[in-house]
């Protein structure tokens, strides 16, 4: 194949296979919660930022990320800001999630992404990975929660310095940061 045709080809795969960059608008989609209700992303029009979480039960890295998922849930809930899991790996059905958010006291909605199309449409790879969405469903912030999956020696709150700048309705100064963790466990289509 001639190398025109090549680039031509990667450039279509790339343009199909999904993902959203900084700068980039979300239009409000629903996914239903692990109890099986549906829940509309545009309820949370009017928040200040919005928080999507992909996240899993079984991955040891998103895991040891409980506590602070929890912890920043529960810190800007009150500043108006919406923390949103989805749960997009194929094993982890909803009573796991539903087992898995009560033990670890995740008091935000989780939903549950059951044939990946959002992942997809995110372009999310891991679990933790999160993007942060003001208050016009633009894309501020892409990648990791912080900068170290121990807990124990974090250098950079990234989620946290992205969403204090959209707060203050500043420029966030690192816009992307690269997330790490369990690779999203996806459905074979």
């Amino acid at each position: 194949m001639p190398t025109a045709a090549l680039t031509l080809a990667a450039a279509l795969a790339a343009a199909t296979s999904g993902s959203l960059n900084v700068g980039d608008k979300l239009v409000p989609f629903s996914l239903k919660d692990y109890a099986g209700k549906s829940v509309d992303l545009k309820a949370f029009d009017g928040k200040k930022a919005v928080v999507l979480m992909f996240i899993a039960t079984e991955c040891p890295v998103s895991n040891a990320y409980n506590d602070r998922m929890a912890a920043l849930a529960k810190d800007y809930s009150a500043k108006g800001v919406a923390i949103v899991g989805i749960n997009a790996n194929r094993a982890e059905d909803t009573s796991r999630i539903a087992e898995h958010a009560k033990q670890h006291g995740l008091e935000f909605p989780i939903l549950k992404d059951v044939d990946n199309l959002q992942a997809d449409r995110f372009g999310a790879q891991v679990t933790p990975e999160t993007f942060v969405f003001d208050n016009s469903w633009t894309l501020r912030y892409h990648g990791r929660i912080d900068d170290n999956q121990k807990g124990d020696n974090i250098q950079n709150q990234d989620l946290r310095n992205a969403l204090e700048a959209v707060l203050a309705g500043k420029e966030i100064a690192v816009k992307e940061t690269k997330a790490f963790g369990c690779t999203i466990k996806r459905v074979q289509k």
